[in-house]
């Protein structure tokens, strides 16, 4: 590589244009950088809302799908009384089961604000580097 004080003053234009331009590109992918690490934060925070949301929806609603089989008289039996002990339990599964989402929102709001936080602080990183 040959080196940049020359006295040819064509071959130091064209080192300070290549200056120029490797700062310049350097500038373009640090800000493209910055746009697309926002918009996969913004993506992730959706993604695990909309997922979070569809498990609530999912748990609150209680349906259930179930399938219809054919069974004797008396497993029917012993299933109407095993229903019947087990709404309780049902109820209380059900209240354990909202709480535990809740968290689950709770917990995801505090990590979107420690990530806002983070990248933030790698950008005031890389600004200053």
């Amino acid at each position: 590589m040959e080196l940049k004080d020359t006295n040819d003053p064509i071959k130091s234009g064209l080192f300070m244009k290549t200056a120029r331009h490797r700062e310049d590109f350097e500038e373009e992918t640090r800000a493209f950088a910055e746009r697309t690490e926002k918009i996969i934060t913004n993506a992730v925070v959706i993604g695990g809302a909309l997922a979070l949301t569809y498990f609530l929806y999912t748990q609150l609603s209680g349906a259930k799908k179930k399938k219809v089989k054919k069974k004797k008289e008396s497993e029917v039996e012993i299933e109407d009384e095993v229903e019947e002990t087990s709404s309780a339990s049902n109820i209380l599964s059900q209240v354990g089961t909202a709480l535990v989402s809740q968290g689950g929102v709770m917990l995801l709001a505090l990590a979107k604000e420690k990530l806002m936080e983070y990248l933030s602080a790698q950008a005031d990183k890389n600004k200053e580097a």
